[in-house]
C-alpha cells in the first residue's frame, strides 16, 4: 500500500479519492474548500494544509482538476507542490488540459528530479464511483510501471499511449468522438420525434446494429428522461473541445465537425446550461428544431 496526495475534490475527485482508500492506500488530500475537504476527511483521508504540503507528505500526488491554468497553479505555483516534493517522487495529472501545458510542466518536474505523468480518464462521474475509468497515460514507460498498480485502483482500462502529452491527446480525440455522437444523436433522435416515434423504440431498435455505442446507451435515456444532472459537464466539454481545437491549428490539422459542436457547447453555455451534462448537447438541436426528445405522452 502506498501514501498517495490527491488535490482536486470535486464530481470526479472525490469518488477517486474514496476508490484509493477502498483499496487500502493512504491517502493525503487538499482542496481550497474546506467543506469538501471535510467530506473527504470523515472518508477516512488526511487533511493537509496546503498544496506543498502534499508534495511533501505524499511520494505520488494525483491532481484532478478543472483546466490547464489551474494544474500549473496547484503543480508549479508558489507553495505548489513541486515546491514541496522530494527528488524521486511522481506527480500524475489526472485532468483534462492542453498537450502543450502537460508537457511544460513535465519539463519544471524533470528540472526538480520529480517524474511527471498526464493521465486524463474517460467516464464520467458513473465510471468514477464504480473505478471503471478509462484512463490515457503519456509518460516514460518506467514510470508508467510505478503508477500503473495506483492507476487500476481508479480505472479498468490503463493504457500507456506515448510520450508526456500523448495521454491528453488522446482523452482530446476522445472528447471529440464522444462530442460528436451526442450531436449526432440528438439530430437522429429530433427528427423521429417530429415524425412522430418514441424515442425509446427508436434507442432500442438501433443499438444492436452498427449505430449503437456507449454513448447512445448511456446519454439517450438521459435525454429522453430530460435527465440533465451533470457527468460530465458542458462547460468541461466546451474546453476540451476549445483545447482540441488548439492543438488541431498547432498541427495543422482541419476538424470541422468539432468547430461546429463546440459553436453549440458555447451557445447552450450562454443560455444558462453550463453546468448540464452534456447529454445536453442535443438540446441544441432541439430548439433549433423546436421538438422535444421525449417518450409521447409523458
Amino acid at each position: 500500500m502506498a501514501t498517495v496526495g490527491f488535490v482536486g475534490l470535486g464530481i470526479m475527485g472525490r469518488p477517486m479519492l474514496r476508490n484509493l482508500l477502498k483499496a487500502g492506500h493512504t491517502v493525503v488530500a487538499y482542496g481550497r474548500t474546506p467543506a469538501t475537504l471535510d467530506l473527504v476527511v470523515a472518508d477516512g483521508a488526511q487533511r493537509a494544509s496546503s498544496n506543498a504540503d502534499v508534495g511533501a507528505r505524499a511520494p505520488i500526488v494525483i491532481t484532478m482538476l478543472p483546466d490547464g491554468p489551474e494544474v500549473e497553479e496547484v503543480v508549479l505555483g508558489a507553495n505548489g507542490i513541486l515546491s514541496g516534493a522530494k527528488p524521486g517522487s511522481l506527480i500524475i495529472d489526472m485532468s483534462s488540459i492542453s498537450p502543450l501545458v502537460s508537457q511544460k510542466i513535465a519539463a519544471e518536474c524533470e528540472a526538480k528530479k520529480v517524474d511527471f505523468l498526464d493521465a486524463p480518464v474517460s467516464g464520467g462521474e458513473p465510471k468514477a464511483v464504480d473505478g471503471t475509468l478509462a484512463i490515457m497515460v503519456g509518460g516514460k514507460p518506467e514510470v508508467f510501471l510505478k503508477a500503473e498498480p495506483i492507476l487500476k485502483c481508479l480505472g479498468s482500462s490503463v493504457t500507456l499511449t506515448g510520450p508526456v502529452g500523448a495521454g491528453n491527446t488522446t482523452k482530446l480525440a476522445n472528447q471529440i468522438m464522444v462530442a460528436c455522437n451526442i450531436a449526432a444523436m440528438g439530430e437522429a433522435l429530433a427528427l423521429a420525434a417530429r415524425c412522430g416515434l418514441n424515442p425509446e423504440v427508436v434507442v432500442n431498435a438501433v443499438k444492436a446494429g452498427l449505430a449503437g455505442s456507449a454513448v447512445l446507451n448511456a446519454k439517450g435515456p438521459m435525454l429522453i428522461a430530460r435527465n440533465f444532472k451533470p457527468g460530465f459537464r458542458i462547460s468541461l466539454h466546451q474546453k476540451d473541445l476549445r483545447n482540441a481545437l488548439q492543438t488541431a491549428e498547432a498541427n495543422h490539422v482541419f476538424l470541422p465537425l468539432t468547430a461546429q459542436v463546440q459553436q453549440m457547447l458555447s451557445s447552450l453555455i450562454a443560455d444558462g446550461k453550463g453546468d448540464f451534462d452534456h447529454s445536453a448537447i442535443a438540446t441544441f438541436i432541439e430548439s433549433a428544431s423546436h421538438v422535444e426528445v421525449k417518450v409521447p405522452g409523458a
